[in-house]
């Protein structure tokens, strides 16, 4: 199944993050994109992530080898190593899937700006498929 916009929600109704694609920029090349989390409606993070369809594509790929071969060890991706990183994923394995610490980062590298989260186990099988429509979607509009 492939998604008209690339797009991908972790969590439940109490704790969760979405990374979604809005459009894009045919001068820079840049493609636009949000952040979006949410913690018990207590904390709430919205905001612009400037990334390539490659960074994207590239962070998916990067949660894939680890989630179609799981090692039963803890890991991490971020969508891009540049220092406009907006999104961190750490995944701590708990039973059948994997729990997430998140590291939102609106304004880069910015130590002084963050949010950080968790959300609760997701089971492997669903995180896999929810990745592979992710890159599903972006390879349709690259």
């Amino acid at each position: 199944m492939t998604m008209k916009t690339p797009r991908i929600r972790l969590g439940n109704d109490d704790a969760w993050v979405e990374l979604i694609q809005t459009g894009g920029d045919n001068q820079t090349g840049e493609e636009n994109w949000r952040v979006t989390a949410d913690w018990c409606s207590w904390m709430t993070a919205d905001f612009p992530a400037y990334l390539s369809v490659q960074e994207a594509t590239d962070f998916a790929a990067r949660m894939l080898s680890h989630l179609r071969q799981p090692s039963g060890q803890r890991f991490s991706a971020a969508v891009t190593s540049g220092r406009n990183n907006p999104l961190t994923l750490t995944a701590e394995p708990v039973e059948d899937g994997y729990a997430f610490f998140v590291h939102l980062t609106p304004h880069g590298d910015d130590n002084v700006c963050h949010l950080q989260m968790e959300i609760n186990p997701i089971d492997t099988t669903e995180l896999r498929n929810m990745f592979d429509a992710l890159q599903a979607s972006l390879m349709v509009t690259s």
